[in-house]
């Protein structure tokens, strides 16, 4: 089997599951044991300086900051950090394509609040993950289109763009997409 980790999946219009509607997600990891991906269009309605400030961490909350991401419905309380290669975290982390990691640790949030932190990066709570052969099934039943991930999407396109433009970048018109196939 073919790994599809650092794609993306993006909902086609015949995604059964309304929590997934119009999603893209990153696939973290695939193999035959099952998948976990992050969803990287669900902004949470609030900011990252708001946690900075509950972990009583000091921090200057003007201008803008970036919102945290509802990554997915397992596990919501969990915190993850998909961040570019620009931050050097000393701590556990996984490459999850050339140039794109993936880690738990809290450092990261102290490091942002320091203005340590990585240039580029997503917050994100929870995760969406698959058992055995369940994102296989609901492949073949066309829920999902497969395309490249690409860090410009991730970290450089507004989150009502992401879906399509996700998309848009393979020749896909998402909107249009259909499970029926016609004849001429």
């Amino acid at each position: 089997m073919d790994s599809l980790q650092g794609n993306f999946l993006i909902a086609t219009p015949q995604m059964p599951d309304p929590r997934f509607q119009k999603q893209v997600i990153l696939l973290c990891s695939h193999s035959d044991k099952g998948a976990m991906g992050l969803i990287i269009n669900r902004p949470a309605p609030y900011s990252i300086c708001e946690i900075l400030r509950a972990a009583r961490l000091s921090v200057n909350c003007e201008g803008e900051w970036p919102p945290i991401y509802s990554g997915g419905p397992v596990e919501p309380e969990t915190a993850f950090f998909l961040y570019g290669m620009d931050y050097k975290n000393k701590n556990d982390y996984v490459s999850v394509s050339p140039g794109l990691n993936l880690s738990r640790d809290s450092g990261i949030l102290v490091d942002i609040a320091h203005g340590r932190g990585p240039k580029k990066y997503l917050l994100l709570l929870g995760y969406a993950g698959w058992a055995a052969g369940q994102l296989e099934a609901e492949l073949s039943r066309n829920g999902w289109l497969t395309v490249p991930g690409e860090n410009e999407i991730l970290f450089d396109t507004p989150d009502e763009m992401k879906w399509q433009r996700s998309a848009a970048g393979y020749g896909i018109d998402i909107s249009l997409y259909s499970d029926v196939a016609g004849s001429a």
